[in-house]
């Protein structure tokens, strides 16, 4: 699996995310461009802070689908979202694009990192795993809109 970690993933992120056009409409889901940018900020924040936080994930929950968020296959169409990632009002896609581009850059810079506190959600990942979540949750939002 890809990680965002590895300098060729991350520069594919990048040239993607530099191919995508604000007045494009998605494929699937609801979302504009400019609030899938702002929407993947969300877990790319919530790794670069690396915030000790009280585990709130279920392990049936857990069990079920940590494995699908850094496995090779390609996350489904209309998958449910957090509410606190859910981008329920209108984004401006020139003020959030540089916002991403940078969160990915700072999250790649922290590819030396060693210690990682757990997901809020999913609970512990290997850096390696961090890396692949990063990269396949930037994906599927790319293929969203056809990037």
């Amino acid at each position: 699996m890809k990680s965002l970690f590895d300098v060729s993933a991350y520069q594919e992120i990048l040239d993607r995310l530099g191919r995508l056009d604000p007045q494009v409409e998605p494929l699937w889901g609801k979302m504009s461009v400019g609030q899938m940018v702002w929407h993947c900020q969300v877990p790319l924040r919530v790794a670069i802070v690396n915030k000790q936080t009280q585990v709130k994930w279920n392990p049936l929950l857990q069990w079920l689908f940590k494995k699908s968020l850094y496995n090779e296959r390609p996350w489904r169409k209309h998958l449910p979202t957090s509410p606190l990632a859910k981008a329920v009002e209108p984004k401006d896609f020139q003020v959030e694009f540089p916002v991403l581009l940078n969160l990915v850059h700072e999250f790649h810079a922290l590819k030396q990192r060693d210690q990682w506190n757990a997901h809020p959600l999913f609970g512990s990942f290997s850096p390696q795993q961090w890396g692949q979540l990063q990269y396949k949750h930037l994906d599927h939002h790319l293929r969203q809109f056809g990037r």
